[in-house]
């Protein structure tokens, strides 16, 4: 496996890999943050197929609780891995090193993740990776379906925080 930063060929490989609907896919949005200095898309590869993605946002978690919390965080954001049989086999956690390193070359010495709550599975994972929590707040965001609809998503979460030094 490979973890590798996004690059423009890689968006259309995504979307007919791991999947996203709408006219601006999820993975064409990182990619345009990306492409703003507002974050860095990272893109785990297995036999020159993405698997995994995760994007580390240097403009922080959009969250009022969260900034007003730890100013200046960045955040881990958009974790997935993909088939879902290829999960619990350290791409996740790849991801997650890999973007921490990402931190640490900047000289950042903290980083967050957001969590839902119901997502039991990701948050050991999380805290066997030496993250705690912080703050909970509602992830609060949109896309769009395959009719091209918007849709509002609200999910009670918690934001994680790991010491970098």
């Amino acid at each position: 496996m490979e973890i590798a930063v996004c690059g423009p060929d890689d968006v259309a490989l995504l979307d007919r890999h791991i999947g996203s609907s709408g006219a601006l896919s999820f993975h064409a949005r990182r990619f345009a943050r990306q492409e703003r200095g507002e974050s860095t898309y990272l893109v785990a590869w297995l036999d020159e197929r993405p698997v995994g993605h995760a994007e580390v946002r240097w403009i922080g978690c959009d969250a009022r609780e969260v900034r007003d919390a730890r100013p200046g965080c960045p955040e881990i954001n958009g974790l997935g891995v993909r088939p879902q049989e290829l999960r619990s086999r350290g791409i996740g956690t790849a991801l997650v090193l890999a973007a921490e390193e990402l931190v640490r070359e900047r000289g950042i010495t903290v980083v967050g993740l957001g969590v839902a709550k119901d997502n039991p599975r990701a948050a050991d994972l999380y805290t066997r990776l030496g993250y705690e929590p912080l703050t909970d707040y509602y992830d609060r965001w949109t896309y769009e379906d395959d009719q091209g609809r918007l849709r509002d998503c609200v999910d009670a979460c918690t934001f994680l925080i790991k010491d970098l030094c």
